[in-house]
Protein backbone atom coordinates (compact mmCIF):
# COMPACT_ATOMS: atom_id res chain seq x y z
CA UNK A 1 0.00 0.00 0.00
CA UNK A 2 1.38 3.44 -0.84
CA UNK A 3 2.21 5.98 1.85
CA UNK A 4 -0.67 8.16 0.60
CA UNK A 5 -3.19 5.37 1.14
CA UNK A 6 -1.68 4.66 4.57
CA UNK A 7 -2.12 8.29 5.53
CA UNK A 8 -5.72 8.12 4.32
CA UNK A 9 -6.45 5.14 6.56
CA UNK A 10 -5.01 6.99 9.57
CA UNK A 11 -7.14 10.06 8.84
CA UNK A 12 -10.29 7.99 8.30
CA UNK A 13 -9.75 6.30 11.66
CA UNK A 14 -9.43 9.70 13.34
CA UNK A 15 -12.70 10.85 11.77
CA UNK A 16 -14.43 7.65 12.86
CA UNK A 17 -13.30 8.16 16.43
CA UNK A 18 -14.62 11.72 16.40
CA UNK A 19 -17.96 10.61 14.93
CA UNK A 20 -18.52 8.07 17.70
CA UNK A 21 -17.87 10.61 20.42
CA UNK A 22 -14.52 9.21 21.51
CA UNK A 23 -11.79 11.66 22.42
CA UNK A 24 -8.87 11.86 20.00
CA UNK A 25 -5.70 13.29 21.51
CA UNK A 26 -1.97 12.92 21.10
CA UNK A 27 -0.80 9.98 23.13
CA UNK A 28 0.44 6.39 23.00
CA UNK A 29 -1.76 5.54 20.02
CA UNK A 30 0.12 8.07 17.86
CA UNK A 31 2.80 5.50 17.19
CA UNK A 32 0.62 3.13 15.20
CA UNK A 33 -1.17 5.97 13.38
CA UNK A 34 2.11 7.65 12.42
CA UNK A 35 3.49 4.40 11.00
CA UNK A 36 0.49 4.18 8.64
CA UNK A 37 -0.44 0.62 9.60
CA UNK A 38 -2.04 0.08 13.02
CA UNK A 39 -0.84 -2.70 15.26
CA UNK A 40 -2.66 -5.86 14.20
CA UNK A 41 -3.08 -5.11 10.50
CA UNK A 42 -4.05 -2.37 8.04
CA UNK A 43 -7.72 -3.37 7.88
CA UNK A 44 -8.15 -2.30 11.50
CA UNK A 45 -7.94 1.33 10.38
CA UNK A 46 -11.12 1.02 8.28
CA UNK A 47 -14.25 2.94 9.19
CA UNK A 48 -17.44 1.44 10.55
CA UNK A 49 -17.87 -2.23 11.40
CA UNK A 50 -14.93 -4.13 9.95
CA UNK A 51 -15.76 -7.70 8.92
CA UNK A 52 -15.13 -9.96 5.93
CA UNK A 53 -18.29 -11.95 5.24
CA UNK A 54 -18.79 -14.76 2.80
CA UNK A 55 -21.98 -14.95 0.76
CA UNK A 56 -24.86 -16.11 2.91
CA UNK A 57 -23.21 -15.25 6.24
CA UNK A 58 -25.34 -12.84 8.26
CA UNK A 59 -23.73 -9.65 9.56
CA UNK A 60 -22.82 -9.49 13.23
CA UNK A 61 -25.42 -8.16 15.66
CA UNK A 62 -25.18 -4.51 16.63
CA UNK A 63 -22.91 -3.57 19.52
CA UNK A 64 -23.74 -0.41 21.50
CA UNK A 65 -20.16 0.50 22.45
CA UNK A 66 -18.12 3.10 20.59
CA UNK A 67 -15.43 0.45 20.05
CA UNK A 68 -15.38 -3.33 20.14
CA UNK A 69 -13.28 -6.27 18.98
CA UNK A 70 -13.93 -10.00 18.70
CA UNK A 71 -11.02 -12.43 18.29
CA UNK A 72 -10.25 -16.12 18.41
CA UNK A 73 -8.42 -16.30 21.73
CA UNK A 74 -6.35 -19.33 20.72
CA UNK A 75 -5.10 -18.13 17.33
CA UNK A 76 -5.28 -14.38 17.93
CA UNK A 77 -7.16 -13.84 14.66
CA UNK A 78 -9.54 -10.87 14.79
CA UNK A 79 -12.93 -11.54 13.20
CA UNK A 80 -14.86 -8.30 13.62
CA UNK A 81 -14.20 -4.89 15.15
CA UNK A 82 -15.17 -1.24 15.17
CA UNK A 83 -12.62 1.51 15.91
CA UNK A 84 -10.40 -1.03 17.71
CA UNK A 85 -7.56 1.45 18.30
CA UNK A 86 -9.72 4.40 19.36
CA UNK A 87 -8.61 5.67 22.79
CA UNK A 88 -11.04 5.29 25.68
CA UNK A 89 -11.05 5.28 29.46
CA UNK A 90 -10.76 1.71 30.77
CA UNK A 91 -12.73 1.87 34.06
CA UNK A 92 -12.27 -1.37 36.04
CA UNK A 93 -11.02 -3.39 33.09
CA UNK A 94 -7.68 -1.77 34.03
CA UNK A 95 -7.65 -4.14 37.01
CA UNK A 96 -6.85 -6.97 34.57
CA UNK A 97 -3.58 -5.24 33.66
CA UNK A 98 -2.93 -4.68 37.37
CA UNK A 99 -3.41 -8.37 38.11
CA UNK A 100 -1.44 -9.47 35.05
CA UNK A 101 1.46 -7.36 36.30
CA UNK A 102 1.33 -8.23 39.99
CA UNK A 103 0.48 -11.94 40.10
CA UNK A 104 3.91 -13.03 38.81
CA UNK A 105 5.64 -10.63 41.22
CA UNK A 106 3.82 -11.25 44.51
CA UNK A 107 3.43 -14.32 46.71
CA UNK A 108 -0.32 -14.96 47.12
CA UNK A 109 0.31 -16.14 50.70
CA UNK A 110 2.20 -13.00 51.72
CA UNK A 111 0.27 -10.42 53.72
CA UNK A 112 -0.26 -6.70 53.18
CA UNK A 113 -1.24 -4.23 55.88
CA UNK A 114 -4.11 -2.16 54.52
CA UNK A 115 -3.76 1.59 55.08
CA UNK A 116 -6.46 4.14 55.83
CA UNK A 117 -5.74 5.77 52.44
CA UNK A 118 -6.58 2.49 50.70
CA UNK A 119 -9.87 2.10 52.55
CA UNK A 120 -10.96 5.64 51.67
CA UNK A 121 -10.52 5.34 47.89
CA UNK A 122 -13.39 6.45 45.64
CA UNK A 123 -15.73 4.12 43.81
CA UNK A 124 -16.47 0.46 44.52
CA UNK A 125 -14.99 -0.79 47.77
CA UNK A 126 -14.89 -4.24 49.31
CA UNK A 127 -14.91 -3.03 52.86
CA UNK A 128 -11.46 -4.22 53.92
CA UNK A 129 -10.33 -2.74 57.20
CA UNK A 130 -7.52 -0.27 57.75
CA UNK A 131 -4.55 -1.48 59.85
CA UNK A 132 -5.55 -5.09 59.11
CA UNK A 133 -3.33 -7.56 57.27
CA UNK A 134 -4.80 -9.46 54.32
CA UNK A 135 -3.14 -12.00 52.10
CA UNK A 136 -2.21 -11.04 48.56
CA UNK A 137 -4.53 -13.80 47.35
CA UNK A 138 -7.47 -12.37 49.29
CA UNK A 139 -6.86 -8.90 47.89
CA UNK A 140 -6.54 -10.26 44.34
CA UNK A 141 -9.88 -12.00 44.70
CA UNK A 142 -11.39 -8.82 46.06
CA UNK A 143 -10.03 -6.83 43.13
CA UNK A 144 -10.99 -9.23 40.32
CA UNK A 145 -14.22 -10.73 41.68
CA UNK A 146 -15.63 -7.86 43.76
CA UNK A 147 -13.91 -5.09 41.74
CA UNK A 148 -12.68 -3.49 44.95
CA UNK A 149 -10.74 -0.30 44.40
CA UNK A 150 -9.51 -0.53 48.00
CA UNK A 151 -8.01 -3.94 47.23
CA UNK A 152 -6.33 -2.53 44.10
CA UNK A 153 -4.71 0.30 46.04
CA UNK A 154 -3.58 -2.03 48.84
CA UNK A 155 -1.95 -4.36 46.31
CA UNK A 156 -0.22 -1.48 44.53
CA UNK A 157 1.16 -0.10 47.79
CA UNK A 158 2.23 -3.58 48.88
CA UNK A 159 4.18 -3.90 45.62
CA UNK A 160 6.81 -1.30 46.54
CA UNK A 161 4.34 1.55 46.16
CA UNK A 162 1.94 3.11 43.68
CA UNK A 163 4.58 4.69 41.44
CA UNK A 164 6.51 1.43 41.03
CA UNK A 165 3.34 -0.51 40.27
CA UNK A 166 2.24 1.94 37.58
CA UNK A 167 5.68 1.81 35.98
CA UNK A 168 5.48 -1.97 35.88
CA UNK A 169 1.94 -1.92 34.50
CA UNK A 170 3.01 0.34 31.65
CA UNK A 171 6.04 -1.84 31.04
CA UNK A 172 3.78 -4.89 30.84
CA UNK A 173 1.53 -3.12 28.34
CA UNK A 174 4.55 -2.13 26.29
CA UNK A 175 5.90 -5.67 26.10
CA UNK A 176 2.48 -6.94 25.02
CA UNK A 177 2.41 -4.42 22.18
CA UNK A 178 -0.47 -2.50 23.80
CA UNK A 179 0.68 0.86 22.47
CA UNK A 180 -2.70 2.55 23.03
CA UNK A 181 -2.55 2.01 26.80
CA UNK A 182 -1.36 4.41 29.48
CA UNK A 183 -2.01 3.28 33.07
CA UNK A 184 -2.40 6.02 35.66
CA UNK A 185 -4.47 4.26 38.33
CA UNK A 186 -4.38 0.52 39.23
CA UNK A 187 -8.12 0.38 39.96
CA UNK A 188 -9.20 2.02 36.69
CA UNK A 189 -10.57 5.17 38.31
CA UNK A 190 -10.55 8.05 35.84
CA UNK A 191 -7.23 9.89 35.88
CA UNK A 192 -5.81 12.43 33.46
CA UNK A 193 -3.95 10.68 30.65
CA UNK A 194 -5.23 7.20 31.44
CA UNK A 195 -6.50 5.41 28.34
CA UNK A 196 -6.64 2.14 26.45
CA UNK A 197 -8.43 0.66 23.44
CA UNK A 198 -10.55 -2.34 22.54
CA UNK A 199 -7.51 -3.83 20.77
CA UNK A 200 -5.23 -3.36 23.78
CA UNK A 201 -7.79 -4.78 26.19
CA UNK A 202 -7.90 -7.88 23.99
CA UNK A 203 -4.10 -8.18 24.17
CA UNK A 204 -4.17 -7.72 27.93
CA UNK A 205 -7.11 -10.06 28.46
CA UNK A 206 -5.57 -12.79 26.31
CA UNK A 207 -2.26 -12.63 28.19
CA UNK A 208 -4.04 -12.54 31.55
CA UNK A 209 -6.00 -15.70 30.83
CA UNK A 210 -2.72 -17.57 30.47
CA UNK A 211 -2.18 -17.14 34.24
CA UNK A 212 -3.95 -20.06 35.98
CA UNK A 213 -4.51 -18.12 39.22
CA UNK A 214 -6.07 -15.16 37.43
CA UNK A 215 -8.17 -17.44 35.24
CA UNK A 216 -9.48 -19.12 38.39
CA UNK A 217 -10.37 -15.83 40.06
CA UNK A 218 -12.20 -14.28 37.10
CA UNK A 219 -14.29 -17.41 36.57
CA UNK A 220 -15.37 -17.52 40.24
CA UNK A 221 -18.97 -16.47 40.74
CA UNK A 222 -18.95 -16.09 44.52
CA UNK A 223 -16.45 -16.43 47.34
CA UNK A 224 -15.95 -15.53 51.00
CA UNK A 225 -13.39 -13.07 52.32
CA UNK A 226 -12.08 -13.08 55.88
CA UNK A 227 -13.01 -10.51 58.49
CA UNK A 228 -10.73 -8.62 60.87
CA UNK A 229 -10.84 -5.99 63.56
CA UNK A 230 -12.11 -2.44 63.23
CA UNK A 231 -10.12 0.59 64.45
CA UNK A 232 -11.51 0.25 67.98
CA UNK A 233 -10.62 -3.45 68.15
CA UNK A 234 -14.12 -4.79 67.50
CA UNK A 235 -14.06 -8.12 65.63
CA UNK A 236 -15.61 -7.93 62.16
CA UNK A 237 -16.97 -11.10 60.55
CA UNK A 238 -16.06 -12.33 57.11
CA UNK A 239 -18.33 -11.64 54.17
CA UNK A 240 -19.29 -12.91 50.74
CA UNK A 241 -18.63 -11.19 47.44
CA UNK A 242 -20.16 -11.89 44.02
CA UNK A 243 -18.56 -11.42 40.63
CA UNK A 244 -19.58 -8.19 38.91
CA UNK A 245 -19.43 -9.85 35.48
CA UNK A 246 -23.05 -10.71 34.78
CA UNK A 247 -22.25 -12.65 31.61
CA UNK A 248 -20.58 -15.23 33.86
CA UNK A 249 -23.98 -15.99 35.42
CA UNK A 250 -26.03 -15.86 32.23
CA UNK A 251 -24.02 -17.19 29.31
CA UNK A 252 -23.22 -20.92 28.98
CA UNK A 253 -19.51 -21.38 28.44
CA UNK A 254 -18.46 -17.97 29.78
CA UNK A 255 -15.06 -18.09 31.51
CA UNK A 256 -14.68 -14.41 32.59
CA UNK A 257 -13.05 -11.98 32.64
CA UNK A 258 -13.83 -8.36 33.79
CA UNK A 259 -16.25 -5.51 33.35
CA UNK A 260 -16.10 -1.90 34.49
CA UNK A 261 -17.98 1.36 34.71
CA UNK A 262 -17.40 5.00 35.49
CA UNK A 263 -19.54 7.94 34.43
CA UNK A 264 -16.77 9.20 32.13
CA UNK A 265 -15.79 5.79 30.72
CA UNK A 266 -19.23 4.31 30.30
CA UNK A 267 -19.49 0.52 30.49
CA UNK A 268 -16.37 -1.42 29.51
CA UNK A 269 -15.92 -5.16 29.03
CA UNK A 270 -13.44 -7.95 28.51
CA UNK A 271 -15.30 -11.24 28.00
CA UNK A 272 -14.28 -14.77 27.04
CA UNK A 273 -16.34 -17.87 26.37
CA UNK A 274 -15.61 -21.47 25.32
CA UNK A 275 -17.83 -23.95 23.47
CA UNK A 276 -16.88 -27.20 21.78
CA UNK A 277 -13.18 -26.47 21.97
CA UNK A 278 -13.45 -22.95 20.54
CA UNK A 279 -12.74 -19.85 22.64
CA UNK A 280 -13.61 -16.29 21.65
CA UNK A 281 -12.47 -13.08 23.31
CA UNK A 282 -14.64 -9.95 23.17
CA UNK A 283 -13.80 -6.43 24.30
CA UNK A 284 -16.05 -3.38 24.27
CA UNK A 285 -15.37 0.21 25.28
CA UNK A 286 -17.55 3.24 26.00
CA UNK A 287 -20.87 1.41 25.93
CA UNK A 288 -23.95 3.35 27.08
CA UNK A 289 -25.55 0.26 28.63
CA UNK A 290 -24.60 -2.36 31.18
CA UNK A 291 -26.61 -5.28 29.81
CA UNK A 292 -24.85 -8.58 29.15
CA UNK A 293 -27.17 -9.38 26.24
CA UNK A 294 -25.33 -7.59 23.37
CA UNK A 295 -22.13 -9.45 24.25
CA UNK A 296 -24.04 -12.72 24.40
CA UNK A 297 -25.57 -12.09 20.98
CA UNK A 298 -22.18 -11.37 19.38
CA UNK A 299 -20.63 -14.46 20.98
CA UNK A 300 -23.53 -16.57 19.69
CA UNK A 301 -22.87 -15.19 16.21
CA UNK A 302 -19.17 -16.00 16.54
CA UNK A 303 -19.77 -19.59 17.59
CA UNK A 304 -22.22 -20.02 14.71
CA UNK A 305 -20.24 -18.32 11.93
CA UNK A 306 -16.70 -17.68 13.11
CA UNK A 307 -15.19 -20.59 11.20
CA UNK A 308 -16.43 -19.14 7.89
CA UNK A 309 -15.01 -15.64 8.39
CA UNK A 310 -11.83 -14.27 6.86
CA UNK A 311 -9.82 -12.54 9.63
CA UNK A 312 -9.42 -8.76 9.47
CA UNK A 313 -6.23 -8.72 11.54
CA UNK A 314 -4.52 -10.37 14.45
CA UNK A 315 -3.58 -9.80 18.05
CA UNK A 316 0.09 -8.96 18.38
CA UNK A 317 2.46 -11.57 19.79
CA UNK A 318 4.28 -10.22 22.89
CA UNK A 319 7.66 -8.86 21.90
CA UNK A 320 6.94 -8.83 18.15
CA UNK A 321 5.35 -5.39 17.81
CA UNK A 322 7.53 -3.25 15.48
CA UNK A 323 9.97 -1.11 17.44
CA UNK A 324 8.66 2.03 15.73
CA UNK A 325 5.26 1.56 17.40
CA UNK A 326 6.39 0.70 20.92
CA UNK A 327 6.06 3.23 23.70
CA UNK A 328 9.09 3.82 25.88
CA UNK A 329 8.32 2.68 29.42
CA UNK A 330 10.18 1.86 32.61
CA UNK A 331 10.41 -1.44 34.45
CA UNK A 332 11.95 -1.67 37.89
CA UNK A 333 11.82 -5.48 38.04
CA UNK A 334 11.94 -8.23 35.40
CA UNK A 335 8.81 -10.06 34.30
CA UNK A 336 8.33 -13.70 35.15
CA UNK A 337 5.23 -14.77 33.22
CA UNK A 338 6.76 -15.66 29.88
CA UNK A 339 6.86 -12.30 28.14
CA UNK A 340 10.09 -11.57 26.26
CA UNK A 341 12.59 -9.62 28.33
CA UNK A 342 13.93 -6.23 27.32
CA UNK A 343 16.53 -3.82 28.74
CA UNK A 344 15.38 -1.13 31.22
CA UNK A 345 13.75 1.80 29.50
CA UNK A 346 13.06 5.36 30.54
CA UNK A 347 9.66 6.83 31.36
CA UNK A 348 7.93 8.86 28.62
CA UNK A 349 7.28 12.59 29.02
CA UNK A 350 3.68 13.67 29.31
CA UNK A 351 2.22 14.66 25.94
CA UNK A 352 1.84 18.39 26.38
CA UNK A 353 0.40 19.19 22.96
CA UNK A 354 -0.64 17.87 19.61
CA UNK A 355 1.97 16.84 17.00
CA UNK A 356 2.40 19.29 14.09
CA UNK A 357 0.48 17.17 11.58
CA UNK A 358 -2.70 17.38 13.67
CA UNK A 359 -2.93 21.12 12.94
CA UNK A 360 -3.20 20.53 9.19
CA UNK A 361 -5.20 17.28 9.26
CA UNK A 362 -8.51 19.07 8.97
CA UNK A 363 -7.54 20.58 5.65
CA UNK A 364 -6.96 17.21 4.02
CA UNK A 365 -9.67 15.12 5.70
CA UNK A 366 -12.15 15.72 2.89
CA UNK A 367 -9.62 14.58 0.29
CA UNK A 368 -8.86 11.48 2.33
CA UNK A 369 -12.51 10.56 2.59
CA UNK A 370 -13.11 11.02 -1.12
CA UNK A 371 -10.03 9.04 -2.08
CA UNK A 372 -10.51 6.19 0.37
CA UNK A 373 -14.27 6.02 -0.11
CA UNK A 374 -14.55 5.54 3.64
CA UNK A 375 -17.75 7.50 3.94
CA UNK A 376 -19.56 4.73 2.10
CA UNK A 377 -18.05 1.80 3.98
CA UNK A 378 -20.00 0.35 6.85
CA UNK A 379 -19.95 -3.38 6.24
CA UNK A 380 -17.64 -4.91 3.65
CA UNK A 381 -18.44 -8.29 2.08
CA UNK A 382 -15.85 -10.56 0.57
CA UNK A 383 -17.20 -13.26 -1.72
Amino acid sequence: MTSIRQAQYALVLSLTIAATGAFCVAGPSEASAASGTPVGGKELASAGVIVNLKAGTPPPPAMPGASFLLADMDTGQILVARAPHAPHRPASTMKVLTALTLIPLMNPNATIMVRAQDVGVDGTRLGVLANTAYSVGTLLQGMLIGSGNDASYALAEGNHGMAATLREMNATAGQLGAVDTAAKDPSGLDKAGQQTSAYDMALIGRAAMELPLLRHYVSTRQTSLPGGRSADGTPTPGFQISNHNQLLFNYPGDIGIKNGYTKAAGFTYIEAATRQGKTYLLTEMASPQGSWRPAAALLDWAFAHGASLTPIGELAVPGETPASTLRVVAASRPFTFGLPQSPPRTSPPEFAGQPPWIAVAGGICALALLSAGAGRIVLRKRR
